[in-house]
């Protein structure tokens, strides 16, 4: 461990080096100034400090101040020597930071005592310390396991889900992505923008609840099927409530809202504006833009120029102006998902990457 002493006396440093050489695995620094001696302290760590009262140009008590305003001084014992026996003097010093006082003449069984107690109690303060940061890192790996895993599952839950609705992981995959993208747009925070990336996947979930004679129909639906379609938004929102995971409170948020449309014309509950919540008008856009680049038993997919141009179009009537205008500044990213866009009228779905966060974590 390492012991700072301070003194202009040349032979009180050097009883202190006598003193110090019979405490195991110490290593001493001595300074004839103050000054010094604070240069020395801003980079290098000490665990004592041993410091005279009066010495010339700067004295222990404004040694001792100027030392605890450094970053890596709080927890450092420091001892003051000093022959005064002015209580006042004592009580500056507390004031400043001092932990214990040895008075001159120094008696060096005390001093030998004194400094392995402190010594001992730095170190203990260190082993604490470090415990602390191992516990830290092992909370914060677990927490990173679970993470992993809970994200894990909603994707596979999500593809699982996908699959009865003719979708694909592709789908789910760029929705998320092009989510993340808006949201990242729009000024949200890193960590808010992955929560609705990773949420955005189970935004259908509710169509666990609608037959497959509805979800496959190749044709258009009647009116019952459309109410039955339409269910799914309030369903996927019952299934995902009151979870202690912001990632499925959020998903529980987008799905049942992301089929509202700006203007109040949407559904469940026909809201409209900014009464609906944000994360539903984020993943509207982006699904509706994917929906629309993907093949379905009902349609063609458009070219992606196409469906760009769709989604603009409904700024402000189906989605969030803002949003749309987030998605459009996006527009370079968006379109680089895909390799080659579908020529006009040949019905070929694009290709995408798969190598988003998204895609890995699955």
């Amino acid at each position: 461990m390492r012991i700072f002493a301070i003194d202009d006396s040349p032979s009180i440093l050097s009883f202190i080096q006598r003193a110090v050489s019979n405490i195991e695995s110490c290593e001493l620094l001595s300074f004839l100034d103050p000054v010094d001696a604070l240069t020395v302290l801003q980079t290098a760590p000490a665990d004592l400090i041993l410091v005279d009262y009066n010495m010339p140009g700067m004295d222990g008590i404004e040694l001792i101040s100027r030392f605890r305003t450094l970053s890596n001084a709080r927890d450092i014992p420091v001892i003051m020597l000093t022959s005064e026996t002015d209580p006042t003097i004592k009580i500056a010093a507390i004031a400043a930071g001092a932990t214990e006082f040895l008075n001159k003449p120094i008696d060096q069984t005390e001093f030998t005592i004194r400094v392995r107690n402190l010594l001992a109690l730095r170190k203990a303060q260190q082993d604490l310390a470090n415990h602390a940061q191992s516990l830290e890192r092992d909370v914060a790996a677990a927490r990173a396991r679970i993470a992993a895993q809970e994200r894990e599952i909603i994707w596979r839950l999500s593809k699982a889900m996908a699959c009865r609705d003719g979708e694909t992981a592709l789908h789910l995959e760029r929705v998320a992505v092009v989510a993340g993208l808006i949201a990242e747009e729009l000024g949200f925070d890193r960590a808010t923008c992955e929560t609705i990336s990773m949420a955005s996947p189970l935004h259908d979930v509710g169509k666990i609840g609608v037959s497959d004679a509805i979800l496959l129909k190749a044709g258009p639906l009647d009116a019952r099927e459309i109410d039955e379609m339409r269910a799914h938004a309030a369903f996927g929102a019952e299934i995902l409530n009151g979870s202690d995971s912001d990632i499925i409170r959020i998903a529980a948020t987008i799905a049942g809202s992301h089929h509202e449309k700006w203007d109040g014309t949407g559904y469940p509950q026909k809201l409209s504006g900014e009464d609906i919540p944000i994360e539903g008008r984020i993943v509207a856009v982006a699904d509706v833009f994917d929906a629309l680049c993907s093949e379905r038993p009902y349609k063609k997919a458009w070219p992606v120029d196409e469906a760009h141009r769709e989604i603009l179009r409904g700024s402000g009537g189906h989605f969030d102006p803002a949003c749309v205008a987030a998605f459009d500044r996006k527009w370079r990213a968006i379109r680089s998902l895909y390799h080659k866009p579908a020529v006009p009228g040949d019905g070929s779905p694009p290709t995408v990457r798969t190598n988003s966060t998204l895609e890995t974590a699955a």
